[in-house]
This record gives C-alpha cells, structure tokens and sequence, in this order.
C-alpha cells in the first residue's frame, strides 16, 4: 500500500468495535474525513457493556491489561480517572473442585490427590525425556510443556468447548501464542512463592476495568471521534469493499444498496466474508477462505436475588458435566455497575456453530440450562431465585484455530497485500485470537501507518508478542 506521507486521506472503516474505533479516532484527530460504519447499534463490538435490570453489564469478562506503553497511555488518555484497580479473582472449576488461577500450591495439593500429583510429576518427567518433536497440534504442544496428566486436568475439556473441535485439530500455534512463556516450573513456582519477590501489582492480580464497564471506555472513544469529525454511522453493515478495473479498493457498497467512495478503507468485518466479495478473486484465495471458519457464542445473563453468590470476577469451568466453559459475576468488578441493587447478575458462556442445536434454543430454553447448570455446580444455593433472564447471540466471535489454518491464512494474507488501499486489522478482521488491547494496538498501528506511510506489520500483532500477564499494573 503506497501513500503520500502527510497527506490528509478520505478514509471508511468498516466496524466499531476496539480496532475499528481506535483508527477512526486516531485518524480523525488529524485531520483526516473518516467515516466508520458499524452494523448494530452501538460501539464496542465484543467489549460493549450494555444495561440490563437495572445495571450494567459486559458481553463476558473484558478486563483491560496490557504491558505495551502505547496502549496503556491510549487507555489513561481517554477513560483518564474513572475507572478501578481490580483485585483478580479467577478459579477453574474441575471435578467439582475450584482451583485458584493462578496456582496455589496449598490449594492443589488439597484437591488433588497424591496418586494425581505423581502422574503429573511422571508424565512430565516422562515428556521431558521424550518430547514430540516438532509438535503441530494443541494436545501435542501443551503435553510436551506439561506432561499428559496437566494437559488432561487444566487444557483438553476447556478448549474442546471453546474450539467445537478435539484438542488433536487445534493448531499448536494457538497454545504458542497464549502460554508459550508459561512452563511446568514457571507454575510451581508462581504457586509457592507468589508475587512475594515483585512489590508491584502485575496483571496476573490485578486489572484495570473503567467505572461503567468496558465499553465505557469505547462509548468515550466515539464521543471523541464524533467531536473531531468523524462520522459515525450505526446499523449500516457493509456488504463489500468496492474496486475499481486495475483492482484498487475505491470505496464500499452498503447491505442498503448505498455506495460510498473512499482513499483508503479499514475492514474489521469477519476477513473470510470481505475477501469474498472482492472482484475476481482467485480460486485458491476462494480456496483458503473456505477452510477458515469462526465459533458463535451464546451468553445467558440470570439475575439472581443474592448478592453473596460467589467472589470470583469469572469461572473457567472445566467440567464435561456441563456445556457452559466460563461465568462472569459482575457483582465483583466495579461498584458502578450495580450501584443499590440487591441482586447478582451472572453471565455464563457457550459456545458452538451454525448448525449446533444449541444455537436454534431460545431465551426461555438456554435460562432453564443455565439455571441447571448453577444448581449442579452449586454456585447457586436452593433458596436461591432466578428473577430474570436474557439472552445474547454473538455470530462469528472466535477465529478457529485448526489445526494448517496457517496455510490458507498465509494465501489469503500475501493476496491481500497486492491490493491497494485495503488494511485489515481487528480479531475478525485479521482472524487472530485477539484481546482488546491487541485489537486496540492494531488500530492505533493502521493510523500511524497511514499517517507515516511506514509499514507497520500489522499482520505480527498478537502473534510473535508475549501473552502479557507477567506486565506490571501501571494503573495505581
């Protein structure tokens, strides 16, 4: 993509969620005419908040972390003091059983036995001895980090709900990006000695969350972007990215009809849907897009009539007793959420595809399940009441990771980059398992690309950098 440095450009960006909104942003302030279109109703994509009963909720769990000093300055600059210090608490549920993640070693060897504890310690030994070379898939990876038992206890059930697929098609590209830094020793230790030898607070502990909810923080963002300029067009899905002869991206048509010309055009929309619908694309870039495929995911909110439930910000729940993979208790992240009510508004995920059934269940359905759920779990008491339930259906969330999803990703991506005034960036936009601070990085990266006309190989964000927990908090 060639641009004239310092040039002011006409540009469309396509999505509002945090990589979208943070270029448009960015953009705008500097003079440039931005429009950005967005398909539903509000900004924030999968890191909205929204009220519900009376408060306010997240689509999930979405702390904000990060140990990068651009983003982080990005973050102060627009949410500036209205926002809290989180004391983390996460646990995985497995066998009936909570352990505190981070491991506790206390905590371990009281729920595990030690018949357990020697077939970790064995099968990890027995790994190191004879690991699998070059290992490609998940289950291959993470065994050879921990040995077979670990796997079986704290990765393989987690990750088949997450995934819809078995832990032997999960590509080890996905474990290399999340825990390539984390080891068997690395744990162990963290369980023994904790943070004792860091006096700062790190993200493992502790979190930066904004007053409101984590779409606050997006909410603002467009505010800003609206104030310098920008035109922000809500419930305007784009059908395709528009080109013109010689192949250069012109513009974009809407689902509408609307067409709308452009220098330059940003696309966070699901990557496999906007390269579709280019122009004479290729039969293997047609190819590699079919064999890239996204996860749904379905969110059911219960309001119960307690508020001493449990004191977890959020639950992984390794359990194959039960179809959700994780809770969120929004009691226990910022006061502002809730303010006088005396209730507890619990969020519990599943995941699936198109054709699961599960997806075709409705409201009424997918509050019974969820209600099972909780009582089976015992997270919520017998005299414990279900006042209100809600449900949330978010397509095309999660970029599979399957196992040589590399391959058709690599054609799609090195077809992508001969077509000129065209970036992509985002975690539907790029297919990459991102956080909002990667998509936030991303989009903060295209501005300054398109301001500087320095590539910025926006294509490595989240896959060569370090899953950031170790970072310290820079929040106090």
């Amino acid at each position: 993509m060639s641009l004239n440095k310092q040039k002011l450009y006409n540009i469309i960006i396509i999505g509002g969620g945090p990589a979208g909104l943070t270029a448009a942003h960015k953009l705008a302030t500097k003079g440039n005419k931005v429009q950005l279109f967005e398909a539903g109703n509000e900004v924030g994509g999968l890191s909205r908040s929204f009220d519900l009963w009376g408060q306010r909720v997240d689509c999930g769990p979405h702390r904000f972390f990060s140990s990068d000093k651009i983003v982080n300055d990005y973050f102060k600059e627009i949410i500036k003091e209205d926002y809290t210090v989180v004391n983390r608490l996460t646990r995985i549920f497995y066998q009936n059983k909570f352990f505190y993640y981070p491991l506790q070693i206390k905590n371990v060897l009281a729920n595990l036995s030690l018949l357990t504890m020697s077939q970790i310690l064995f099968t990890y030994i027995l790994q190191r001895i004879s690991p699998i070379k070059n290992p490609i898939t998940f289950d291959e990876w993470v065994t050879n980090r921990f040995g077979k038992k670990l796997f079986t206890i704290f990765f393989k059930n987690y990750s088949e709900k997450l995934w819809g697929i078995p832990c032997s098609k999960i590509d080890a590209d996905f474990a290399a990006q999340r825990i390539k830094k984390l080891s068997l020793w690395e744990a162990l230790k963290g369980a023994i000695f904790g943070n004792k030898e860091n006096k700062h607070k790190t993200l493992v502990d502790h979190f930066a969350y904004p007053n409101q909810g984590t779409g606050m923080l997006y909410n603002r963002i467009a505010e800003q972007f609206q104030l310098a300029g920008g035109e922000l067009k809500l419930q305007s899905p784009v059908k395709r990215v528009l080109q013109n002869e010689e192949g250069t991206v012109i513009g974009v048509e809407l689902v509408n009809g609307e067409t709308y010309l452009a220098d330059i055009v940003i696309s966070t929309m699901p990557l496999t849907l906007m390269v579709k619908s280019l122009q004479n694309i290729p039969n293997t870039v047609l190819e590699s897009c079919n064999k890239l495929y996204y996860r749904n995911t379905i969110l059911v909110y219960l309001e119960i009539d307690s508020i001493h439930l449990f004191p977890d910000n959020w639950i992984y729940v390794h359990s194959p007793d039960v179809l959700h993979g994780r809770i969120t208790n929004f009691r226990n992240w910022s006061p502002d959420l809730y303010g006088n009510k005396q209730t507890t508004i619990l969020c519990l995920e599943y995941w699936c595809f198109d054709n699961d059934e599960i997806w075709k269940k409705d409201e009424a359905e997918m509050g019974r399940l969820g209600e099972r759920e909780l009582r089976s779990m015992k997270l919520i008491k017998p005299t414990d009441k279900v006042l209100n339930t809600h449900l949330l259906q978010i397509p095309k969330c999660y970029p599979v990771y399957e196992a040589g999803y590399t391959e058709p990703l690599s054609i799609i991506r090195d077809y992508l980059q001969n077509i000129q005034n065209l970036i992509v960036i985002g975690r539907y936009g790029s297919f990459k398992y991102n956080n909002q601070d990667h998509s936030i990085l991303m989009g903060l990266l295209a501005a300054r690309q398109i301001e500087t006309n320095e590539n910025q190989d926006l294509w490595s964000i989240n896959t060569d950098s370090e899953y950031q927990e170790k970072g310290v908090v820079e929040y106090e």
